[in-house]
């Protein structure tokens, strides 16, 4: 049976959310777990871990942010140079750049400070992380309120170079998927029904099959 929310349920306490919607949790969609990184004014790199991100190949190919705060690091600095490095960490770097949100400090090379190798992108103006396996060399196309006087912004941007590890393009060696490939940000499920909460979680793809076996 199928149930209808279109108000936060009582079971849910908003207050504990930290500004996310309750429909945030209740539906708790995995998206990509990226290390965004940039120069910051001071010429110093600057990595963000980001969630809530997708992508588009009809045009170009391009990604969105769907919630940038605009009082972060990564705001002013990508809306300054207009370019940026999405990089995609897999398991066994992962940590390195999660630490990257304690090293959150101006007066910091971040990537080197959660002890990571910061490289020269060869087409925008951004480091690398060479211990992710893929990395997006970006350009900003434009940026939107997701309301009137919003803190958070969409940012679309084409990516103009991609740098991937050989072993992760060849599915006979790490691949892109399962347990070496992408990880994905589940966001703090919760049940609406008595409102238990589950610590957000890091997940992986498990292919089930082509369309055709299912």
């Amino acid at each position: 049976m199928k149930k209808y929310f279109d108000s936060c349920p009582e079971t849910i306490n908003e207050n504990g959310l930290y500004g996310f919607s309750w429909i945030e949790s209740v539906l708790a969609i995995p998206s990509p777990l990226v290390c965004v990184t940039s120069y910051k004014e001071n010429g110093l790199p600057n990595a963000t871990m980001q969630s809530w991100c997708t992508f588009d190949g009809n045009e170009g190919f391009h990604v969105l942010f769907s919630a940038v705060n605009k009082n972060t690091h990564m705001y002013s600095s990508i809306m300054k140079s207009k370019h940026f490095v999405v990089n995609f960490p897999s398991k066994d770097v992962f940590m390195k750049c999660y630490a990257t949100i304690e090293n959150n400090d101006y007066s910091k090379d971040e990537i080197t400070a959660s002890g990571l190798t910061a490289e020269t992108a060869l087409k925008v103006n951004a480091p690398l992380i060479k211990e992710c396996f893929l990395n997006l060399e970006c350009k900003l196309e434009w940026v939107k309120e997701i309301k009137e006087n919003s803190d958070h912004y969409v940012f679309c941007a084409e990516v103009v170079g991609i740098h991937m590890d050989e072993e992760h393009f060849n599915a006979e060696k790490l691949g892109r998927y399962e347990e070496t490939g992408y990880l994905y940000n589940i966001h703090s499920p919760i049940n609406p029904d008595n409102g238990d909460k589950m610590e957000t979680q890091i997940g992986v793809i498990h292919k089930l099959g082509s369309y055709d076996k299912l």
